[in-house]
């Protein structure tokens, strides 16, 4: 038998404080997190590891089995782990048409409810999210390569942070005006116009999320519980190398939808093949209003231009920067850059490639040094950093795909390499392709063709130009052309400093100055760092942000004159 309404659960009140916090800290902006990122025995309980990877486990081979999902055929097994094996798992297939008609078909009560309820449902997957982290972990680090500890925090605690942001966001945001009001207009004879007036948020329509290769989660919840907490069904399109965590996610979302009395179809999964066309086709479908979209620029652009009836949001690619003018504290500038162009191989969006030094070189606490000894330190600080190889394969995790690997040896026969990249062996995964960082020496002005088009993966170039002044113009021009989404100076001359932070206001970049200890600038904190900025070509959006959120719904009013017997006297 259905529940009634009385026995349905009040996820609101069960996480009414923990979302309220959540406001508060949006406004703080200070280091806040309800999620602990540690895969520690004392914080997620003696057996969640052990639990998380028999699930993982458990799934290989199998049949990903999603209740009441729309339709009856399969997409055939195709993710494999960068680690060296098949991950064997099939998923439902579902055709675009079928996937939008049946989110359609699901919103009616969803609208109704509001968004406190609807703030309460995605409060309370955060937190089965939370507690299926080791599960997701796994997940996480056998689609992208991430090393385990990263995928757990950055797959779990750091993704769901970002899925929380999004939820107070968009909770916040829609309770800006009141649900009714009373409107009395005074008259010169008579007595007032009164009118009793109601505000409803309701949602644009069905929200696409196209999600990427290397963070499936951390890039693809911010969509997801910005559209659902906003009144709006979600079609989930994974990348078909990383689905698993994202299945994941729908099978826990589906769950919560249904307990809360909700169609699960609110949320479904839309797995395809390599080689299927399947996101292009539901982001032109009339009924998607919203898409989210996180990977390559070509493809990005390619939806800003032509899903013309959709909201779309994009992060894509840029040419992220460094301005190296002076430190002091070289020894920990190297050591914070060289952890930054390893961490994962380079695979992230935020990683540096292009740092910019004045030929002649600059000043540091050890000396001078020019741009051909700030290269050969660079390279002596990564050989530090990853001499051993057990550290070195918990640092850069594996190379996620054939792309990457292709990037890496064309980079190869570009300028001078300074480092060139090696293959590491992996201790538990031999069959793992693992590749330190590559670090070639190029010239602002002979090799322009070369820095201005991205080479994500593990890939920087030492760029010398003609002065401090002049790497500063390149960041600001480049930036503008070509997009970025993270910029960094050091220098020790506050001129330096305020001039870097206006050029990255005039090319709409977010700053990191002197980074030298355990902040690195490919790392952003939910709740304090922005991540994305719409102000240059790499992104439309910023995670998280009102911006981000309010365009997926419109507050649309009904009035009606106000009963005559609760209508003040003249």
């Amino acid at each position: 038998m259905p529940q009634t309404s009385s026995e349905l659960p009040d996820f609101f009140a069960r996480h009414r404080a923990l979302l309220e916090q959540a406001v508060a800290a949006t406004a703080a902006r200070d280091h806040w997190t309800p999620y602990p990122e540690s895969p520690s025995k004392s914080v997620y309980g003696e057996d969640a590891a052990k639990h998380g990877e028999a699930a993982f486990e458990e799934q290989l081979g199998e049949y990903f089995e999603l209740a009441g999902h729309p339709g009856d055929a399969r997409v055939p097994a195709a993710e494999t782990s960068p680690y060296g094996f098949d991950l064997g798992i099939s998923y439902p297939r579902v055709a675009p048409d079928e996937a939008v008609a049946a989110a359609l078909a699901a919103t009616g009560l969803w609208r109704d409810a509001g968004p406190d309820t609807r703030a309460g449902v995605a409060a309370e997957i955060l937190a089965r999210l939370n507690a299926a982290s080791f599960e997701i972990a796994h997940a996480v680090q056998h689609t992208t390569g991430q090393a385990f500890v990263m995928a757990f925090q950055a797959g779990g605690p750091h993704a769901q942070d970002r899925g929380l942001e999004a939820v107070a966001y968009a909770w916040a945001e829609q309770k800006r005006h009141p649900g009714t009001a009373r409107w009395s207009k005074p008259q010169r004879k008579g007595g007032p116009l009164v009118l009793d007036k109601k505000f409803t948020p309701v949602g644009r329509g069905v929200s696409l999320l196209i999600a990427c290769n290397t963070f499936p989660t951390w890039n693809g919840y911010p969509g997801l519980f910005a559209s659902l907490v906003t009144g709006n069904p979600v079609v989930v399109k994974p990348h078909p190398g990383a689905v698993l965590p994202l299945a994941v996610t729908v099978r826990i979302a589906r769950e919560v939808l249904a307990e809360a009395g909700f169609d699960p179809n609110l949320v479904i999964l839309a797995a395809e093949e390599p080689g299927d066309r399947n996101a292009a086709v539901l982001a032109l479908h009339p009924d998607v209003r919203i898409i989210d979209f996180t990977g390559s620029t070509e493809f990005g652009d390619w939806l800003e231009t032509n899903a013309r009836q959709a909201l779309v949001y994009t992060e894509k690619a840029g040419l992220n920067t460094v301005v190296l003018d002076s430190t002091d504290d070289y020894r920990g500038l190297l050591g914070n850059l060289a952890f930054s162009l390893a961490l994962y191989s380079g695979q992230m969006c935020t990683t540096p490639q292009n740092l910019l030094i004045p030929r002649d070189g600059i000043t540091t606490d050890q000396g001078p040094r020019n741009a051909d000894e700030f290269a050969a330190d660079l390279a002596a600080a990564l050989d530090r950093l990853l001499g051993d190889p057990a550290r070195a394969a918990g640092t850069l995790g594996a190379i996620v795909n054939d792309g990457v690997r292709e990037r890496l040896e064309q980079a190869a026969t570009v300028g001078r390499t300074v480092r060139a990249s090696v293959p590491v062996e992996h201790p538990e995964h031999p069959k793992a392709v693992v590749r330190t960082p590559l670090i070639a020496r190029l010239d602002a002005e002979d090799d322009r063709e070369t820095y201005t088009r991205e080479w994500f993966g593990p890939v920087s170039f030492v760029i010398g130009t003609d002065s401090t002044e002049h790497s500063l113009r390149i960041l600001r021009e480049t930036v503008r052309a070509h997009g970025a989404l993270t910029a960094a100076v050091h220098s020790t001359s506050e001129m330096v400093l305020d001039a870097a932070e206006l050029t990255a206001l005039d090319a709409g970049v977010h700053l990191s100055e002197n980074l030298t200890g355990g902040v690195f600038v490919n790392q952003s904190a939910a709740f304090s760092d922005f991540h994305g900025s719409a102000a240059n070509p790499a992104a439309s959006a910023t995670l998280s942000d009102p911006a981000f959120v309010t365009g997926r719904f419109a507050t649309l009013q009904s009035r009606r004159p106000a009963p005559a017997e609760e209508t003040p006297d003249a």
